[in-house]
């Protein structure tokens, strides 16, 4: 599996009891991930300086209580692409900087194509992939 480690907009500076600390461009963010089951927290005093953080409802959904007021949405990059994450509804930013791997996949093969290609995202649910082929010099297809 690869890793993308080639973020300079974008870092998990800390994870434990079901939550990561995260910080996207200028701002740091706590959102829940149940994948995170160790309790105890690396660097407990960084956890005092977030931004937001999301809670969950225990009847489903949830919402972000703010200690700094952030913009609605801002900037955050990968190498030369640019992105606009905002805080969600249900804990995400609009955006999977895990996905940044296959971005860089993505705009290898279309750069080192010798044709024209076109793409369909199907999955498009940040639209993070379509953002690299675009960049590398892919159409897009319409739909029907």
């Amino acid at each position: 599996m690869k890793v993308a480690k080639e973020w300079n907009d974008y870092e998990i500076l800390d994870m434990a009891e079901g939550e990561k600390l995260e910080r996207w461009g200028n701002y740091k963010l706590i959102r829940p991930d149940p994948q995170i089951i160790w309790n105890e927290k690396s660097f407990p005093d960084k956890w005092k300086t977030a931004d937001a953080t999301y809670h969950r409802s225990k009847t489903g959904g949830g919402g972000w209580k703010y200690k700094t007021k952030l913009p609605q949405s801002w900037d955050v990059h990968y190498k030369e692409l640019t992105f606009r994450v905002k805080p969600m509804g249900f804990k995400h930013t609009g955006l999977f900087p895990e996905q940044a791997v296959n971005w860089d996949w993505m705009i290898e093969k279309i750069k080192n194509s010798k044709r024209e290609i076109k793409v369909l995202n199907l999955f498009a649910y940040t639209g993070g992939a379509t953002v690299a082929c675009s960049y590398a010099g892919a159409r897009g297809m319409p739909c029907r």
